[in-house]
């Protein structure tokens, strides 16, 4: 979970970007809330409308990390109509699913040019 006082940047530097990555500790239970409404908060943003949105699910190689349709639901992400929403789950120790998050981030940066 980043720092509060730089979450109020989050916007600044979002500005003519081709996608929005957003990463999740999906083994910490507790902060799922505030990630969830920091991200919705972000994503309320008009400067932000329409930009594509992926959402990682980190930390998978705990035992404790929630399942991708847990994560989803706690995210509310289906509620997020307005974009494009991709959700992987991913480790970045054991470099799970990076090569698909690689994949996915190249398509919407050439989507964009």
């Amino acid at each position: 979970m980043s720092q509060p006082r730089f979450r109020s940047m989050w916007e600044r530097y979002c500005r003519a970007v081709s996608a929005l990555v957003y990463v999740v500790d999906a083994a910490d239970h507790d902060n799922m809330i505030v990630s969830r409404n920091e991200l919705h908060d972000l994503l309320n943003k008009p400067s932000l409308n329409g930009i594509p949105l992926l959402v990682l699910g980190n930390k998978i190689d705990k035992p404790e990390a929630l399942t991708k349709q847990d994560l989803t639901d706690q995210m509310e992400l289906e509620s997020i109509t307005d974009r494009e929403v991709c959700c992987f789950m991913i480790s970045c120790k054991n470099s799970t699913n990076i090569d698909t998050v690689i994949d996915w981030l190249v398509k919407h940066s050439k989507a964009k040019n």
